[in-house]
């Protein structure tokens, strides 16, 4: 399970990201929203350990290591970090992204059987700015899963490339739901489509809230609610008591007065 509390990061002016709470097991896909993309990328690189966080923390498998984390998690296509130079064809990045593999897990992966393998022949010789997002997503999800070891997703706003949810979201559901090997998935986006009804959380969601301010005379808001009562007209005292009495209060003028408002 990837879990984090208080996430946060600070920025040259405002939070790079803001105090952020969420969980996600394996077997699950949870979309996180935030309007900056700035913000969601942060969070990609926080949650996938390749950026260390100013406070809170993050933990995988109850582990608060970075490395079992970074070991564990994949970044996908995080914009300005991993996504794909536009100049490589299909064919060569899937090169390059199998050379990062480790050579324990590596075997004999070359481009070409492995593009046939995974079914992608059909858009080796495209150049990657040239696919479409379902593809792009299918292809970048399936190198990141060419490591045996990676059990967690992390990807970095898919809505990007296409405002319709079902360019994207199904092929996430289909990892982490997959039974074979089911993956925890993470995915940053600028907003959920108005159909899932799975879990949701919020960058940011976890801000501490700022403690009631205390009246600058030192009292109480009890003394003060004390002080309402004794300068309260007696039309409020009398509805007050017959409250209390459990009878209903007769109206005064002011109660009259809202009620014509309404």
């Amino acid at each position: 399970m990837l879990s984090a509390r208080q996430l946060h990061a600070k920025g040259r002016r405002d939070p790079l990201l803001p105090p952020t709470s969420l969980a996600v097991a394996r077997g699950e896909l949870l979309l996180v929203t935030g309007e900056r993309q700035d913000q969601r990328t942060a969070l990609s690189l926080l949650l996938s350990g390749r950026m260390k966080a100013t406070g809170g923390d993050v933990s995988w498998d109850n582990s608060p290591r970075t490395k079992q984390l970074r070991l564990a998690a994949a970044l996908v296509d995080s914009p300005g970090v991993n996504e794909p130079e536009e100049h490589l064809s299909v064919r060569d990045l899937v090169t390059e992204d199998l050379a990062l593999i480790p050579r324990r897990y590596r075997g004999a992966l070359l481009s070409g059987p492995w593009l046939k393998v995974n079914r992608f022949e059909d858009i080796a010789d495209l150049w990657t700015e040239q696919l479409e997002p379902r593809r792009r997503l299918e292809l970048l999800t399936a190198l990141a899963l060419a490591n045996p070891r990676t059990d967690l997703l992390v990807v970095d706003s898919p809505d990007r490339h296409s405002a319709d949810g079902l360019t994207w979201l199904p092929r996430l559901q289909e990892l982490a739901y997959d039974a074979g090997r089911p993956l925890a998935v993470v995915a940053a986006v600028s907003a959920v489509p108005a159909w899932w009804d799975g879990p949701v959380a919020v960058i940011g969601n976890d801000v501490p809230q700022p403690a009631p301010a205390s009246p600058a005379d030192g009292s109480s808001p009890l003394d003060e609610a004390h002080a309402d009562d004794a300068t309260a007209s007696p039309g409020t005292h009398a509805g007050k008591h017959s409250a209390e009495a459990g009878q209903d209060p007769e109206p005064t003028q002011t109660t009259l007065e809202t009620e014509v408002a309404k």
